[in-house]
């Protein structure tokens, strides 16, 4: 059992599943510092409040809602979303694509065209027939 153990966390898969998620932790940081202290300044000079929790907010019947509130899950969603699209996707994309390119064999002719190919370059060595 042990063995078995060890053959998986051996395996790439399991080691670029822990190198995710502790990249994934930093770049939520990175994230979160981007909200708080940009994002978070902006909209409390815009509205006067540093989140939008508090902003359209009414109550009926002793039930309070919060369209700011889900404005704010929203432009965080769009946020991370925006962030991790231009600086994982966008650039995991261009070095696929480059590593296609380079990658690419030269295409070998098919064996019929190479061998006629050859039959016509032996004929057109020959002397013309009178």
């Amino acid at each position: 059992m042990i063995k078995g153990f060890k053959e998986f966390i051996a395996r790439g898969n399991a080691i670029e599943l822990a190198i995710g998620i502790v990249l994934g932790m930093a770049f939520g940081t990175v994230i979160q510092a981007f909200v708080d202290h940009l994002i978070t300044p902006l909209i409390a000079a815009i509205f006067g409040k540093p989140d939008l929790d508090n902003v359209l907010t009414f109550t009926i019947n002793n039930a309070q809602f919060s369209i700011g509130a889900i404005l704010t899950a929203l432009i965080n969603f769009i946020l991370v979303a925006a962030a991790i699209y231009f600086f994982v996707v966008v650039p995991l994309n261009v070095m696929q694509r480059r590593r296609r390119s380079e990658e690419v064999p030269p295409e070998e002719k098919a064996e019929d065209v190479a061998l006629l190919e050859e039959i016509r370059d032996l004929l057109a060595g020959r002397p013309p027939q009178p």
